[in-house]
């Protein structure tokens, strides 16, 4: 018997020994590293001794971003080999002019043990589907051991398949292969499993075609990390992220930037994964000499580089899954890669090559970028060029992110050129630890002292380190969704349902809709079963009721929505994969700017030198002249406000703001302050007062920024209508936001919402959210970025709430539509804190009304700045929202 010791990952380097003698040394961190101990064993107790270098040469080809984490972080085991065994097979698919019948290649090589010279030994092939039925059964030949290990002769069989299942992504159909060797008496010596996958990968015309279909690829990058274990990461928890993927209709991951734990290439192989398995190389550090590509172009590296891709791919060559081989990550280019390219292209000629810094040079044959705007992939998708183009990255997910989806993938699927994308990246990279009071918090670079670092750059995955989503992941998740729906007459209720699935029909789903009225449901429906084909779409009328026969006035909005028929390996059935809001439009609808005063009631109000106070039966309204606010509103004697509507112009900057942001401070958006210049009051009409003030804002020391004017119009039943407007100077920035803020007591903790939800929403990132009436507390709506930042906006809101325990509040109604948010926590908090467990909770409840807020845009990283159409430029605005203080309970 022969045993090898076997360490799948070790970082950076390591010399062996057993019983004290040298065995040998590996580096290559993400490489498997095999060692033939059998001459070191005794037959008691054995010593391991290993010996892990921190640096090595190999760092240089290691500059990833990522912690630096040194050690062993990936399984170590020993292998016992039989005297005969087989060494190593390698399994290739192949098709004819159609796919009902294939060829199945393998070429196998086995190996002996010197005690075993002479004997003869049977080899039979076994080939199983996934019901365990016998596809293939049949011996291959007699061998005769060779007194040489790994001597024999190579064996290569072709067997001919017909009707083979093919795999894809959506249709993971896995064969098992086993190859069997025999001994003289018939006796099994060794049993070798590969799983096999029936499917080809090619190019034409400029799309990446798997079994003949073209795919599109709406993947994610994913590093190994775990918030607790660094780089260790468990079978449950790749079972876990590779189930969340799936469930947000994600179908590709590239492993950024080195081969991943085996496990996970066979989850990604049985749930359904494309793979683009990724050389350990990357040589950002050379960033610093002025040269990426300065040892990719040294000759003395070449060797370093093949190395590193013939490990990978003979390591990996027979999982399904890997439909491309990338020749590492941001490593410049040069001689040293275009020879790894040649050596994969003639070990594995079915798979494709990729590598981003090459872009369109002749050795890949998918173009890549990293972090493009939405007009540079126009520009690619309009180019006559063969080869399809990839976002190998982008949507850089920092924090409050992923702006701008849409209109992404709106272009993907206009260019039949572009592939896809694959977002950076699927989960925050923050480290766990636990403060004096046991209240657990992420650590980011520099939390440990260590220089130089990259600050919360690790921070930007769809996911927070304990894998809850964040909105981003639903964004995407919503944008990339498999099923279609728009509206061809709203009248007779025809709607047009496209698959955008690559190979499934949509038989696996079921259908339903709900008929809304002012986000409430008023009828549902179910929709047939349908059969369409990928690519195809088909008209479908619902049985919805006639306009003439909806009962009341109203917003009224047709939701349609589909989910698993069954259950999964990765879902159960009733999950949701797709849905769409059909806006009807509004019916028999009059909105008022003011709604009509009580007659019943007198309004009674009164101006000294320093307030103005208003009264009703059941509210008092007291102005502050010399603040230009309201210093107190009161409603059945219960306190509403702490502090009065002020023009809001700043936000805290989410991470994508980081350019905008040095902008916006260079200009004093973050310092300004107000001053009062002109105040009035007169009555206005028979049951209503109005107060006009006028001010200037700007940052002290710095020129006027703003006329701002507030207009409070407040009638007998308690309502008030504001309408807060700007006019900017000449030179201005764009704007964060423009709104108005005021404060309420803490206890006014209860929101609830009409407009999209529940998560939160902005300009360029609310395709995900659905139309509906929302609620919970201020505190539930809180975005616990690590970074604080702005957080927990709702969009489209037509009206919300605030309410206290006993039922009385604020509603806030959009004239016709806000944005909103509600928090605890003060804005220069969340602009000035490091870390989310170090904020101060306040003892109010802030209120941010927006007309408009920036969008979040894509420009933490790469090319790709918030779109013009979600920037708020410098120009005159006004806009108006009514506040009604009533009891909702």
């Amino acid at each position: 018997m022969g045993v090898r010791l076997v360490f799948e990952g070790v970082d950076c380097a390591f010399h062996v020994w057993v019983n004290g003698q040298a065995v040998g040394y590996s580096q290559g961190s993400h490489l498997l590293s095999e060692f033939d101990i059998t001459d070191y064993l005794q037959s008691d107790d054995n010593v391991l001794a290993v010996r892990v270098y921190q640096w090595s040469d190999g760092s240089y080809l290691e500059s990833q971003d990522k912690w630096r984490l040194s050690g062993i972080f990936r399984d170590v085991y020993l292998l016992a080999l039989p005297g005969v065994y087989v060494r190593d097979v390698f399994v290739h698919t192949e098709f004819g002019g159609s796919y009902e019948e294939a060829e199945l290649g393998l070429h196998i090589q086995t190996a002996c043990l010197p005690a075993y010279q002479g004997q003869e030994y049977r080899l039979r092939m076994t080939l199983l589907d996934e019901s365990g039925r016998q596809i293939v059964d049949r011996d291959l030949e007699t061998l005769s051991a060779s007194a040489v290990e790994g001597s024999n002769a190579d064996i290569c069989v072709k067997e001919h398949i017909l009707n083979p299942q093919l795999w894809t992504a959506e249709t993971p159909q896995l064969y098992s292969l086993l190859l069997t060797l025999y001994d003289e008496v018939g006796v099994i010596s060794c049993v070798h499993r590969t799983a096999v996958g029936f499917r080809d990968i090619k190019i034409h015309k400029g799309r990446m075609l798997v079994n003949g279909q073209p795919i599109t690829i709406k993947g994610v990058n994913r590093n190994e990390f775990d918030s607790e274990r660094g780089y260790v990461t468990s079978l449950a928890s790749m079972k876990r992220d590779i189930m969340l993927m799936k469930q947000h209709n994600i179908n590709a991951v590239r492993l950024s930037h080195y081969p991943n734990n085996p496990r996970w290439l066979e989850l990604c192989s049985s749930y359904g994964l494309y793979v683009i398995d990724e050389t350990d190389l990357e040589t950002h550090g050379c960033h610093f000499m002025g040269n990426e590509s300065y040892l990719s172009e040294l000759p003395d590296w070449k060797e370093a580089y093949l190395q590193r891709a013939r490990r990978m791919v003979e390591r990996d060559k027979n999982y399904p899954c890997i439909v491309i081989w990338s020749l590492g990550n941001e490593s410049g280019y040069g001689e040293n890669h275009d020879a790894m390219a040649a050596w994969i292209r003639e070990r594995d000629p079915s798979r494709l090559i990729h590598y981003e810094r090459a872009y369109d040079a002749p050795i890949v044959d998918i173009v890549s970028q990293m972090y493009p705007s939405v007009d540079m992939i126009v520009e690619e998708g309009r180019k006559e060029d063969p080869r399809p183009y990839l976002m190998c990255e982008y949507g850089h997910a920092m924090g409050n992110s992923v702006g701008n989806l849409k209109e992404y993938w709106e272009a993907i699927y206009t260019y039949p050129r572009l592939l896809g994308g694959l977002i950076w990246e699927w989960s925050d990279q923050g480290i766990q630890q636990v403060n004096e009071f046991g209240e657990a918090w992420y650590a980011y670079g520099g939390d440990f002292g260590e220089e130089p670092h990259s600050g919360h750059f690790c921070l930007d995955g769809l996911l927070f380190p304990d894998r809850s989503t964040k909105a981003s992941l639903l964004e995407l998740k919503k944008v990339i969704e498999p099923v279609q729906v728009e509206w061809i007459d709203a009248q007779t209720g025809k709607v047009k349902i496209t698959n955008r699935y690559d190979f499934l029909d949509l038989s696996h789903l079921q259908g339903g809709w709900t008929l809304l009225r002012d986000g409430r449901p008023a009828v549902r429906g179910k929709l047939p079963i349908l059969r369409m084909l990928a690519g195809e779409s088909e008209e479908v009328t619902l049985s919805l009721p006639p306009k003439s026969e909806m009962n009341g006035s109203g917003e009224y909005v047709l939701h349609i929505h589909f989910s698993l028929r069954e259950d999964t390996i990765w879902a159960q059935q009733g999950h949701e994969i797709a849905w769409a809001d059909l806006p009807l439009g509004m019916l028999q609808v009059t909105n008022t700017p003011l709604a009509h005063a009580d007659s019943k009631s007198t309004l009674h109000w009164n101006e000294t030198e320093r307030e103005i106070s208003v009264h009703g039966r059941e509210f008092s309204i007291v102005f502050d002249k010399e603040a230009g606010a309201i210093s107190s509103w009161h409603y059945l004697g219960e306190p509403l406000l702490t502090k009065g509507p002020k023009v809001n112009l700043w936000r805290a900057p989410v991470d994508n703001d980081v350019h905008l942001a040095k902008t916006w401070t260079k200009a004093g958006y973050d310092r300004l302050v107000t001053q009062q210049r002109k105040l009035s009051v007169e009555a206005w009409g028979e049951h209503s007062v109005r107060i006009v003030t006028e001010s200037v804002i700007g940052a002290k020391g710095e020129p006027v920024a703003f006329h701002s004017s507030l207009i409070y119009t407040i009638n007998s039943s308690g309502e008030l209508l504001l309408e807060a407007s700007i006019l900017p100077r000449e030179g201005l920035p764009p704007l964060p936001r423009f709104g108005i803020e005021l404060q309420m007591p803490e206890s006014f903790q209860y929101m609830t919402w009409y407009g999209r939800g529940p998560h939160e929403c902005y300009s360029d990132r609310k395709e995900s959210g659905k139309l509906g009436i929302f609620s919970g507390t201020v505190q539930e709506q809180f975005v616990p970025y690590i970074k604080p930042q702005e957080n927990g906006n709702k969009s489209d809101v037509r009206w919300a709430a605030l309410a206290n325990v006993t039922g009385a509040g604020l509603k806030i109604n959009g004239m016709p539509l806000i944005d909103l948010s509600c928090h605890h926590y003060s804005t220069e908090d969340l602009t000035l804190t490091k870390h989310v467990h170090q904020l101060t909770r306040l003892n109010e409840t802030i209120v941010k009304i927006d007309a408009v807020q920036s969008g979040l845009g894509n420009h933490s990283c790469g090319y790709a700045p918030t779109l013009e159409a979600y920037l708020v430029q410098p120009q005159p605005m006004k806009f108006q929202v009514r506040l009604q203080a009533m009891l909702f309970f």
